[in-house]
């Protein structure tokens, strides 16, 4: 591992799941870890409601842009984290992959989302004491 491990989200759009651990990640782990996000077909904007959620907790999603996923952001990254894109992640030797199985709050209600941030904020904080000890 570098100095500073690479963190690379990925979902299907880029536009919920995928963000709010991005924006968890940067929050809590300040500059200790890089992180990224993008998706296998990525939307034009971030779902508004994953953007409230966030809001709510006080980490501000609301400016990133959803990104297309590339081989290189892949082959750069120490962990990919994958939220239900299936094979649409290329696989490199010597990384380390994860799967989290989440629930996607695409066209869901803020109630049903804020679980899905709570679960996403736990996992993201154990990765974190993973990776910077």
């Amino acid at each position: 591992m570098p100095e500073r491990p690479r963190v690379l989200f990925v979902c299907v759009h880029n536009a919920g799941r995928s963000q709010m651990a991005a924006g968890f990640l940067e929050a809590l782990a300040g500059d200790r870890i890089d992180v990224r996000s993008a998706g296998s077909e990525p939307k034009d904007t971030i779902n508004p409601v994953a953007v409230e959620a966030m809001t709510e907790v006080g980490v501000d999603i609301a400016g990133n842009r959803p990104k297309i996923l590339t081989t290189d952001a892949v082959r750069e990254s120490d962990v990919v984290i994958t939220m239900g894109c299936g094979d649409a992640c290329p696989v490199f030797p010597g990384k380390r992959y994860e799967d989290w199985q989440l629930d996607d709050p695409a066209g869901q209600e803020l109630d049903a989302v804020r679980p899905i941030r709570d679960e996403i904020r736990a996992r993201v904080e154990r990765l974190i004491a993973e990776l910077t000890g």
